[in-house]
Formats: C-alpha cells, structure tokens, sequence
C-alpha cells in the first residue's frame, strides 16, 4: 500500500535501457478520460526522456478498459512495436461490474504476454475512489503511466536479447 505524499514514480534514468531506437503502442481506454489522459501523458513525457522519438509511438484508443485487451492485441499483429502500455482506470461502483472488468483486463494482458513476443504493460488503475485514481495519474502518488513507460522499456530492451 502506498504511504501518504510519497511519490512512487521516481527512478533513476542512469538505470533505464536507452530507448532511441524502439518503438511504443500506447492503447488508452476512453472511460474515466480525466484519469487515463493522465496516465497516457505521464507515460508519452517518460518515454520522450528516455530518447524515444515521438513518430516511433502509436497511440490507439478504445472505448473502456474491457476493450483494451482487444486493441493491445490488434496492435501486437498490425503494428511493428517493442513493447505496448494497455492504459485504463476502472473505479470501483455499487456493483460487481467493477469486479469483472478488472478481472478480466488483468487476465487478458497477462494472455497476451504469454501468447505473443511482444510485451504489454498493464497500466490499469483499480481503484476505490475517483481521489484515488487522481493520486495515481499525476498527483500525490506520482503518475502510474510513467511507471508503465519505464516498465515497457526495460521490457522491450530484455525482448531484443
């Protein structure tokens, strides 16, 4: 569990891969849009730091989080990239509609990164609160997406071993 006011999204840049030479998906779901634009520019700013060039990012998006399996997937047999950020935000309501589409997003990425040789970052916030998701995309916690964006980095730079 994170602690009050701690940033966890710091690193250290001397510890990434340098990524100049790769190229990023990011699919970003449409729902809960004032938290996944968060997230997806947290992610675009790491990667552009770390010497991706922006024409070597694709961004796709898709309606909710359900879908993102679905486009991540597309993306891995129609696109030539290294590694793909799947982004979305589900916040937990009255039902257990939350339950499933949480379930079934996390099982479908973990799918495709057992199916295929092209790595895909679950960049999913799943939370309680709307002021928790807040935290997680740019606020008090840090930004989830620039945790993803180092993530797919260092995945893609282990895929070209």
């Amino acid at each position: 569990m994170a602690t009050v006011n701690k940033n966890l999204s710091t690193y250290d840049k001397a510890t990434i891969p340098n990524a100049k030479d790769f190229r990023f998906g990011i699919v970003v779901s449409e729902w809960n849009e004032n938290i996944t634009e968060g997230l997806c520019e947290g992610a675009i700013a790491t990667l552009l730091e770390n010497g991706v060039v922006e024409d070597n990012i694709v961004r796709w998006n898709v309606p909710g989080s359900y879908e993102l399996v679905y486009g991540a997937k597309h993306m891995q047999k129609t696109q030539k990239v290294d590694a793909i950020i799947a982004i979305g935000s589900v916040i937990q309501g009255e039902t257990k509609h939350f339950d499933f589409v949480c379930s079934a997003t996390a099982q479908g990425i973990k799918d495709l990164n057992v199916q295929s040789d092209i790595p895909v970052i679950f960049c999913v916030l799943t939370d309680n609160t709307l002021q928790q998701a807040i935290d997680r995309s740019g606020g008090k916690h840090g930004n989830k997406g620039t945790e993803a964006a180092v993530a797919a980095i260092k995945m893609a730079a282990l895929r070209k071993f």
